[in-house]
Order: C-alpha cells, then sequence, then structure tokens
C-alpha cells in the first residue's frame, strides 16, 4: 500500500479538482478525492453531475468520494429472483399494499439513518447529511420511494434525480423483502420512461445479486454527462409500471 498524495481540502463553493485526482486502489481509502466544502444544494448538485459523492462519520469532516470503478445497476439486468417475485405478485395483488414516491421522504431519510448498513455499527446519514438532503428534495432533485401497507410506512429509499441520470442513495426496511419492493419499483419506473441506469456507488454482494455490477469510472460519468443534461420523468408511481418486471398474461386467441 502507498502513500497517498495529500488530500485536497475546498472551502464552501470551491470548485471541485479532476475526479482523476481521487485516491487509487492502492490507498488506504480508495476514490475519496476531497475533503471539506459546503453540502448546500448547488454544491451537491455540481458532485452529482461529476460523478462525487459526500459520505463520512460522526467526527469526521465532509468527505468527497468518486470511486473507480463505479457499481452500476443497468436496469435491463435487475435480477428479480423467484421469492422476490412471488412477494411483488402478493403485493400487486393486494389492496392494501402501495408504492409511493414523494410522500414522506424526512421520514424515509431518517429510517435509513437508523438502520446502519450491514457491518458497520454507525450511519453516515448525520443530521447535517439529511438535512442537506431534503433541501435537494425541496428543490426537486431527491427522491423518496416508499412501501406502504395498511397506511404504514414500512420500507424505502431515497435517490438523487439530475435530468434522466439516477443516483441509488440508501434504503431501510421493518419487514421481509421491504426495501427490495421498493427497489423493484424504481427499477420499474426507470424501465418504464427508458432510465437506463441506476449508480449505486460502491460494491456490495447485495447489489451484486439483484445485478448490480462494476463499470468504469470514465464511462460511468460519461453518461451521467449526457442523461443529466436530459429532461427526466414526472416522479410518480403508476401500478401499471408493475408491468415492466411482471408482464401481464397474454390473452388466448
Amino acid at each position: 500500500m502507498h502513500a497517498p498524495a495529500p488530500l485536497i481540502w475546498l472551502a464552501p463553493r470551491e470548485p471541485f479538482p479532476p475526479i482523476t485526482q481521487a485516491w487509487d486502489a492502492g490507498s488506504p481509502a480508495p476514490g475519496l478525492l476531497a475533503g471539506g466544502g459546503s453540502l448546500d444544494v448547488p454544491t451537491l448538485l455540481k458532485a452529482y453531475a461529476q460523478g462525487i459523492f459526500p459520505w463520512f462519520s460522526t467526527g469526521q469532516p465532509i468527505l468527497w468520494w468518486s470511486p473507480d470503478p463505479r457499481m452500476v445497476l443497468d436496469v435491463a439486468r435487475f435480477r428479480l429472483h423467484r421469492s422476490l417475485r412471488k412477494t411483488l405478485e402478493r403485493f400487486k395483488a393486494d389492496p392494501r399494499c402501495e408504492i409511493r414516491f414523494d410522500t414522506a421522504f424526512g421520514k424515509v431519510i431518517r429510517a435509513c439513518a437508523a438502520s446502519p448498513r450491514l457491518g458497520q455499527s454507525g450511519t453516515w446519514i448525520l443530521p447535517e447529511m439529511a438535512h442537506a438532503y431534503e433541501d435537494l428534495h425541496a428543490a426537486g432533485f431527491a427522491h423518496s420511494v416508499e412501501t406502504w401497507v395498511d397506511g404504514r410506512l414500512l420500507a424505502g429509499l431515497y435517490a438523487v434525480a439530475i435530468g434522466r441520470a439516477v443516483f441509488g442513495e440508501s434504503m431501510f426496511t421493518s419487514v421481509d423483502d421491504g426495501s427490495k419492493l421498493a427497489l423493484a419499483a424504481l427499477v420499474a419506473f426507470c424501465r418504464h420512461h427508458g432510465l437506463q441506469r441506476i449508480d449505486c456507488q460502491q460494491n456490495t454482494r447485495h447489489l451484486a445479486s439483484l445485478g448490480a455490477a462494476e463499470m468504469p469510472r470514465a464511462e460511468f460519468v460519461a453518461h451521467v454527462a449526457r442523461q443529466s443534461r436530459l429532461a427526466g420523468p414526472a416522479w410518480r408511481f403508476d401500478p401499471v409500471y408493475w408491468n415492466e418486471l411482471l408482464p401481464p398474461p397474454t390473452a388466448a386467441k
């Protein structure tokens, strides 16, 4: 393991350095690009448009990352495993169950913050991060995908969207497969509207099992540059989108 270059420290609103300056795989923190700066809406939008995202824990300054390779879910390759398919079929058929977009963003992000990632004892969604993404949501660039049963929010995820570029952030669930249903809903929405990829940021076994795979950072950033300049769809969920994952039976001739 070699010693990386000194970390670049940013003043608020200062431009990000080129992502090629992020620490590489041989460093103590692969993908780390810079520290400092701010979490306001303009800064977050500039970051995501360049393939950069914030990620830091309690006691740390704001840290900015751009890993290479990048974990990305091509929605055409989403794996609807048999058990999840059965769960989705039951969910779709039950009138008590529904997917909602953007009706409880604050509750979703705080539930995600209360659900540490596998193998971590704490959360990276600190209060300042939650407030920043709520501001991004108010500006129309962050969205929640919510799993509701009997009028109760049981699971969900939140994502950033700039034009037609989609960036998955975090998810939570209080029931089996609840967050997977939210992800399936996001995939169905993306397929219906021709949104090709969902950024997953970093490689995990769970994401790989659902069809996500690594791609070169340069290719990912080129994709984001193209898609973020295009007009995105209205963020609302229609049950007809489930047909993207569960095609209706073909009528007998």
